[in-house]
C-alpha cells in the first residue's frame, strides 16, 4: 500500500504547474512544439471546419506536448537510475522517442487530412 495523502486539488494542479515550468526552463523540444501549438491553434478557430475536425486537430496538438512530457519523465526517471550506459536504459529512452515520433506522425497526418478535406 503507497503511503499517499487524500486528494487535494489545488495541491495537485501546483504540482502539474510545477512540471510545466520545469519543461520550459529545460526541455527544448518542448519549447518548440509548444510554440507550434501556439502558432496552430487560431488556425483552429479560423477554417471552417466541423467541430469534431476541429476537436482532432487540437487533439493532436496536445498528444504532441503530452508525449514529449512523458518522454521527459521516462528520461529523467532512467536518469535517476543511471547516468552509465545500459542497454535497457538505452531501450527506455528509445521508446520514449518513439512515443513522440509516433504522435508527430498523428499531428500530421490528422492536420494534412482535415486541411487537404475542406479545400
Amino acid at each position: 500500500m503507497r503511503n499517499q495523502p487524500k486528494y487535494n486539488f489545488l495541491k495537485n494542479t501546483s504540482y502539474a504547474l510545477k512540471g510545466l515550468r520545469d519543461l520550459l526552463k529545460t526541455e527544448r523540444s518542448f519549447k518548440i512544439e509548444l510554440v507550434i501549438v501556439i502558432a496552430l491553434i487560431p488556425v483552429i478557430f479560423l477554417i471552417d471546419a466541423s467541430l469534431t475536425n476541429k476537436v482532432l486537430l487540437f487533439t493532436s496538438l496536445m498528444g504532441m506536448l503530452i508525449a514529449e512530457a512523458t518522454n521527459s519523465a521516462i528520461e529523467r526517471v532512467v536518469d535517476l537510475v543511471t547516468l552509465e550506459h545500459h542497454e535497457m536504459a538505452g531501450r527506455a529512452k528509445d521508446v520514449g522517442s518513439t512515443i513522440v515520433f509516433l504522435s508527430i506522425i498523428v499531428f500530421c497526418v490528422t492536420w494534412i487530412a482535415i486541411l487537404v478535406d475542406i479545400r
